[in-house]
């Protein structure tokens, strides 16, 4: 992509609006921009990275063995008065009439709908467990947006729901979700830590919201500092093993964690000083084990293998991924702008053609340029006529991984500028071992 044929506008001044360093950089990036209260459009160097965690989300979801389907956004009133929640749901659903003077609402969550998709579908344990998630837009009238996309009014979630006969099997598929959730995050270049959340009035112990340490954090929570440094489920992962399972959720459980609203300071005090940590953090997912809660009231059930009728047991597992792009900012920037994980950056690599017009450097930058495409590299290509300090705040700002810098003098000694814009470490080489960095 071409710098100068990109639509990025950058903004020079901080907004005032911006109370938080994510909604702040994310603006002057040219990542999002504000349409009403709470409500953002993402721009192209915003979609990037968006499109980037999603796709991380929904390899880990097929991977612990969930199936993607498409809900609509639009829902209908009655399927909320079945469950009860109709009423009951507040002032955050956005709720409003079709032309036939039907009541709908803008859904805020999807339990309800896939529900209703499940029992008239499936009628045996022979096809459960079965989980099924989508990643679409959402509409809570929040009474307070705030921090850009961090609190929005809509915002885009990856939502999940498991069914399963038991349970025990419930268990296993909530399980399912804990390893892939710490996985997901990793992968995102973050440290999540899954901490006990309140239930509410469902009662049971299977709720747990994952949490990344960060000093801009919206809440204050308490844990055991070995959280830091526990090793993630692997790749190869086996997420039909049971005990496999159950051993990752038991070792992530094991010490204290918890947010400030279920805070136990007499608990805390038992964990040695020298291990305690308290910190910010901001909750990335949620995930959570309701039983029979919809299953009930909404008649969803299945032929038992004693052939009698059993209502499924259900969980749901949440995930915000316009919540995840400035919470990972919040946890990655610097004085100069982002700095993204590899694994999300809008762009791997940024030439920065110091000096546009001239042939010796137009030549470089188009045969790095080329080469590193064709190697299946998202490339950045600033060949604008802007000044060597703007190009270098740009790259700065924006994040890119990795700047290759092509001024003239370097291109006369058929080399180039190799900078890493985590470590800000410079290496000066051949313009070929440029090339073949990033193309190996």
């Amino acid at each position: 992509m071409r710098l100068s044929r990109y639509f990025m506008p950058i903004l020079k001044e901080n907004p005032k609006e911006a109370e938080i360093v994510s909604h702040r950089l994310m603006l002057r990036a040219g990542m999002i921009r504000q349409q009403s209260q709470g409500i953002y459009s993402w721009l192209p160097l915003g979609k990037r990275v968006l499109d980037k965690v999603n796709a991380i989300i929904r390899d880990e979801q097929n991977r612990a063995g969930a199936i993607e389907l498409s809900m609509p956004t639009l829902q209908s009133a009655e399927l909320w008065q079945e469950s009860g929640r109709y009423d009951a749901y507040g002032k955050e659903m956005l709720r409003i009439k079709d032309r036939q003077d039907r009541p709908m609402l803008y859904g805020p969550t999807n339990e309800e709908m896939v529900t209703d998709i499940f029992r008239s579908s499936v009628k045996s344990y022979k096809d459960l467990p079965l989980n099924l998630y989508h990643i679409q837009l959402k509409f809570r009238d929040e009474i307070r947006p705030r921090f850009g996309t961090m609190r929005s009014r809509e915002f885009m979630m990856k939502d999940a729901y498991s069914f399963d006969l038991t349970r025990e099997a419930a268990e296993h598929s909530y399980n399912k979700m804990f390893a892939a959730y710490l996985r997901t995050f990793d992968r995102l270049g973050l440290r999540a830590i899954p901490m006990r959340a309140d239930t509410g009035p469902i009662g049971g112990k299977l709720s747990h919201e994952f949490i990344i340490l960060a000093d801009t954090g919206e809440s204050e929570v308490f844990c055991h500092k070995d959280f830091v440094d526990f090793d993630i489920p692997g790749e190869h992962t086996d997420f039909d093993n049971v005990e496999a399972l159950r051993a990752i959720f038991d070792k992530w459980t094991s010490l204290y964690a918890a947010t400030s609203e279920m805070h136990d300071e007499a608990a805390f005090n038992a964990v040695p000083e020298g291990d305690r940590l308290s910190a910010r953090g901001i909750e990335v997912g949620h995930i959570f084990y309701f039983g029979t809660k919809y299953s009930e009231p909404m008649g969803a059930k299945v032929q038992g293998p004693d052939g009698k009728e059993h209502f499924v047991h259900m969980g749901s597992y949440g995930i915000g991924p316009t919540r995840l792009v400035p919470a990972i900012i919040e946890a990655s920037h610097d004085d100069n702008g982002i700095i993204w994980p590899a694994s999300v950056a809008p762009f791997d690599i940024v030439v920065i053609n110091m000096k546009a017009g001239d042939q010796a450097c137009d030549d470089t930058c188009e045969l790095i340029y080329a080469a590193l495409s064709k190697a299946g590299k998202d490339v950045l290509y600033d060949d604008t006529d802007d000044r060597a300090g703007t190009k270098f705040a740009t790259a700065d700002l924006i994040g890119v991984p990795v700047q290759i810098i092509a001024g003239p003098r370097a291109v006369a000694n058929g080399e180039v500028e190799v900078k890493d814009r985590k470590t800000g470490a410079r290496e000066t080489m051949t313009i070929e071992a440029a090339i073949n960095r990033f193309v190996a």
